[in-house]
């Protein structure tokens, strides 16, 4: 199951996003109920001959203050996690990312462990670089993605606190 090289047409329709988090909603139900057993796995795209392990984000909105929570690939960088913020090379940069910028202390689920405490902050352009060839490794779409988007696809760093 490829994606396709060239940006299909209709994903910058307003259904996109909304399919998604839907989509999202249900991982998270899953995860959350099998404690990581089902749902921390990412099977989709590159994903399904290279499975992407998922965490779930924690994130408070910046305008709302209502609480969220987003399921996400991961990278392990030492005691960090790295999340890439592609929404699937939509135009937008997520929610999630966005109400991190106003809120970076959060929390994380991982598979079988209890929640983690993180402070989030975006990857500078040189840790950025270093980083990337890593994401695509874990998830070649991640490419896919920065080429499908006029704008940069975010890198953020999850510290523990």
């Amino acid at each position: 199951m490829d994606l396709p090289e060239e940006k299909p047409a209709g994903l910058d329709s307003p259904v996109v996003p909304k399919v998604l988090k839907r989509m999202a909603k249900a991982q998270v139900a899953v995860f959350r109920a099998t404690n990581g057993r089902i749902g921390s796995t990412w099977r989709v795209g590159a994903g399904w001959r290279k499975p992407v392990p998922t965490l779930l984000l924690k994130h408070v909105g910046r305008k709302s203050g209502t609480v969220f929570t987003t399921p996400l690939l991961f990278l392990e960088d030492g005691p960090d996690l790295v999340v890439v913020a592609s929404q699937g090379g939509l135009p937008k940069h997520p929610q999630w990312y966005r109400n991190l910028l106003a809120h970076p202390d959060t929390e994380v689920a991982l598979k079988g462990e209890r929640v983690r405490r993180v402070r989030a902050r975006v990857a500078g352009p040189e840790e950025r670089a270093a980083l990337w060839p890593r994401l695509v490794d874990l998830y070649a779409d991640f490419a896919k993605y920065q080429r499908w988007t006029d704008r940069e696809i975010p890198v953020v760093v999850l510290e523990p606190r």
